[in-house]
């Protein structure tokens, strides 16, 4: 169905279509015309099928139809700030005609700018959990005239401890309100919250939960976990290998990547929880135009990366839960076109394996390469089942942008995630 048969105003067309798209998405087909009515929404698709566009053309729409107000009268709640950037982005981008006000606000940088913005004056507010919660007990951020409230990437808010950030920020929103969900998959937590806090919600669900796009290739590699950085480089030197995304369990082994790379002839750089806001944007920006086709990045970077013409993900490190597999190979195939997702699977990461074949619902094919052995190492097991220290909050009272308060940044780090699963390599957003 083409754009301009959904019922979206004439600018938001012109914008779309300036942008390059004239004709929508299972996802945005189905779930725009709800939203514009004004009706509660779950919508659950899968990564890179248009999701953010879905719940923003009517956002929006429905803003332009209605009153000014010095307050912001729609929010958008995201879990990271790449993400939250992301949407700010094509926020401008879709409202160019429009005459509407947005900002986005999220932790590691500082909030006196933000300060500013919330009382300038919004229709809408784009903001991560945590530096959201540390404007409104400032009294900076006034919600009480919100309207509509996104939840965007409700899985992840629950995979990264956010739950109770997210129930105290809806507490905070007028009981009479506009309910919409959208993400990759939906958790029975996250279900059960939105249905508690909805009226009679509308449930748009275009494709099975967790399931990777058929564009993508995927294929493991068996290997020694010793041999993995060895390997990666290897790969890293086919022609066929382009604009390449490779996500690591841990921020120090996204360093040690990054260090062994630098001289492979790669353009490389590195993007984790550790890195300055600055660093990541300017990581990003680098990926974006190609001054960097290596990005190394830990889970923190599954979904807040939007990138056109990625041609492989690497999966250097299986993740611990296995929904975040599909979040990654998801950065690749964006927009319809294809894509690759290797991984590479030592001994000591079969039990991770399996739980992936078991959420896709088949075997991902094994391919061995030359050269590289499978061999388990007792030492590389013995670091891998190696329990991690405790994470601890930071201090809210001092507020603040600082790297140690993890209340400037948009996330808490907890210890268990709500599911009984550990806490992964979840530095704040």
């Amino acid at each position: 169905m083409k754009f301009v048969e959904l019922g979206l105003r004439p600018e938001l067309v012109q914008a779309v279509t300036a942008a390059g798209y004239t004709t929508a998405t299972p996802i945005q087909e189905r779930a725009i015309p709800i939203a514009l009515e004004g009706r509660d929404l779950i919508a659950c698709a899968q990564t890179g099928t248009g999701k953010t566009a879905a719940f923003l053309l009517p956002l929006l729409q429905r803003l332009a139809a209605g009153k000014p107000s010095r307050r912001p009268r729609a929010l958008v709640v995201t879990p990271t700030r790449e993400l939250a950037a992301q949407i700010a982005d094509m926020a401008t981008q879709y409202g160019r005609h429009l005459n509407l006000r947005h900002t986005v606000i999220f932790g590691g940088v500082g909030m006196e700018p933000q300060t500013r913005r919330l009382r300038s004056g919004l229709d809408l507010l784009i903001a991560t959990p945590g530096r959201l919660l540390d404007h409104i007990g400032r009294k900076q951020a006034d919600l009480g005239g919100v309207e509509m409230v996104v939840l965007d990437e409700a899985d992840r808010m629950l995979d990264m401890g956010f739950l109770p950030d997210v129930r105290r920020i809806l507490a905070t929103l007028p009981n009479s309100r506009q309910n919409l969900f959208y993400s990759a998959t939906m958790p029975k937590e996250i279900e059960d919250l939105i249905r508690r806090t909805t009226k009679n919600p509308e449930m748009v669900e275009v494709t099975r939960r967790a399931t990777p796009v058929s564009a993508i290739s995927q294929v493991v590699h068996p290997v020694a976990m010793t041999r993995k950085k060895d390997l990666l480089a290897s790969l890293l030197k086919r022609p066929e290998v382009g604009q390449t995304l490779v996500f690591t369990r841990t921020k120090a082994r996204a360093n040690q990547l990054t260090r062994k790379l630098e001289h492979s002839g790669r353009r490389v750089a590195a993007i984790h929880g550790n890195k300055s806001q600055n660093a990541r944007t300017r990581a990003l920006d680098g990926f974006r135009s190609g001054a960097i086709d290596t990005l190394i990045a830990t889970d923190i970077a599954a979904r807040g990366i939007d990138v056109d013409g990625i041609s492989h993900v690497i999966n250097f490190d299986l993740p611990n839960v296995p929904e975040d597999y599909v979040h990654r190979i998801g950065r690749t195939a964006r927009a319809g076109a294809s894509g690759n997702a290797i991984s590479l699977a030592a001994p000591e990461e079969r039990p991770q394996l399996a739980a992936i074949e078991r959420l896709v619902g088949k075997p991902i094919p094994k391919e061995d390469v030359a050269g590289f052995p499978v061999t388990a190492d007792p030492r590389a097991a013995a670091e891998t089942q190696r329990p991690r220290r405790p994470q601890y909050r930071g201090n809210r009272a001092g507020g603040g942008s600082g790297a140690g308060n993890a209340s400037s940044y948009g996330s808490r780090s907890q210890g268990n995630n709500g599911r009984g699963r550990p806490a992964r390599d979840r530095r704040p957003a």
